[in-house]
């Protein structure tokens, strides 16, 4: 066995991992399980959302290490599945390196929705929680026209690798701007219930969870890491709707 190429791809299945949104423990288990399928004599891990280090020791006592930067993260849910499916089958079928390397690529280029539907779902997501929230159909017709624009916004703002944080204080600001402007129109009647609909898409809450389920595996710092991220977004969402919402009271 080639230890060299298992460190490889076992890190690049981590690191995969945590692009698309996996817990910590998750990650480090899969590339525990992976190591040792193929014969380590020990694997030994380190995770946190920005960082891989993994060291794997050889039947022969011999440590070879490797250490990955993660600089993008998002959720895909879909890939973190197909991920967990794969690791199961190294498992059971132990594939050779070059099949598994080669199922990582396949996973990693699966299309994802296309704009438009993309846009859709942002439309549909965003009325409806205004409706859940109290709003008048007025109000969700209102969501619907705005929620496809903090798509747009993003994803160019995203192109130019902007700030998070910067890009959801821009896209709250928005949305609490244009909603202000659509009910002095007429266009919408409750500013607070479609506002709260709108943000609803920029709300952090699968880092929430995954913050506290890395907390209760043991993952203290990684958990500490997540949660800070995720105030830190909700912070910005605070801070881009109160802007916009003070300069709409003075006009």
């Amino acid at each position: 066995m080639d230890f060299n190429k298992l460190l490889n791809v076992s890190t690049q299945l981590g690191k995969m991992l945590l692009e698309n949104g996996a817990e910590i423990y998750r990650v480090e288990e899969s590339i525990q399980r992976m190591g040792l399928v193929y014969g380590a004599k020990e694997v030994d891990v380190y995770a946190v959302p920005t960082t891989i280090i993994i060291t794997i020791t050889t039947p022969e006592n011999i440590n070879i290490t490797k250490t990955k930067r993660i600089h993008d993260r998002s959720t895909n849910l879909d890939k973190v599945e197909r991920l967990n499916n794969l690791c199961r089958q190294i498992c059971q079928t132990t594939p050779e390196l070059k099949l598994v390397r080669e199922e990582l690529e396949v996973i990693a280029n699966r299309p994802i929705y296309s704009f438009r539907v993309q846009l859709l779902a942002y439309a549909i997501t965003c009325s409806t929680f205004t409706l859940f929230f109290g709003g008048t159909l007025l109000d969700a017709c209102c969501a619907l026209l705005i929620g496809p624009l903090i798509k747009i916004v993003s994803s160019h703002l995203s192109r130019f690798r902007t700030n998070p944080f910067f890009i959801t204080i821009l896209c709250s600001l928005m949305c609490a701007f244009l909603t202000t402007f659509a009910c002095d129109l007429g266009i919408g009647q409750q500013v607070d219930k479609i506002i709260i609909g709108l943000v609803m898409t920029l709300v952090p809450g699968v880092a929430i969870t995954n913050s506290v389920r890395d907390v209760i595996a043991g993952d203290f710092i990684a958990g500490q890491t997540k949660m800070t991220e995720a105030l830190l977004t909700a912070t910005s969402i605070a801070l881009g709707t109160g802007i916009a919402l003070s300069l709409a009271s003075y006009f």
